[in-house]
């Protein structure tokens, strides 16, 4: 059982140490999409290595009685699948606040919550300094407003440096 379990730890220590490739150091954009709606954030990413970067996104969002702030910090592992494809995933957290106007429910009342996410997702580098990407973010909250499961969908497009 040993001898199996290193060599599998092995086999998947090489996979990805081979799989590695050289991600831009600095990219900065934004990503915008919302599991409710459209909403936009402000995106960086900074390289860490070959291979993992640190990804903190600053957020807004409104409605009709209502408007909102998200910051979120993520680690993300990059892989590469062809022809300037990667995909990652990663995990992190943020906070974030609400506050409400004329609202029937929440009149005139704001909050403050933490969440921890997870994150999802398949990008393109163009030859030009530009990279597009799709992700999927779940997020689970921890306040009275945010305390449940929410998923985030987004479009990002950012500019490497």
């Amino acid at each position: 059982m040993k001898k199996l379990f290193l060599l599998a730890f092995a086999v998947l220590g090489f996979v990805f140490v081979s799989n590695a490739q050289d991600i831009s150091k600095h990219a900065l954009g934004l990503r915008l999409g919302d599991s409710d709606g459209f909403g936009a954030e402000i995106s960086y990413q900074h390289a860490l290595g070959t291979a993992n970067r640190l990804e903190a996104d600053l957020g807004w969002r409104s409605g009709n009685n209502w408007d909102g702030f998200k910051l979120t910090g993520l680690y993300q592992w990059v892989f590469p699948l062809e022809n300037r494809f990667n995909w990652y995933v990663g995990a992190g957290g943020g906070l974030g606040s609400y506050s409400w106007d004329n609202h029937p429910e929440f009149n005139d009342d704001s909050e403050t919550f933490i969440f921890i996410a997870g994150d999802l997702g398949i990008e393109y580098n163009f030859d030009i300094p530009l990279m597009l990407s799709l992700d999927f973010r779940p997020e689970l909250g921890f306040g009275d407003f945010s305390d449940d499961l929410d998923f985030d969908i987004a479009l990002g497009i950012r500019y490497q440096f």
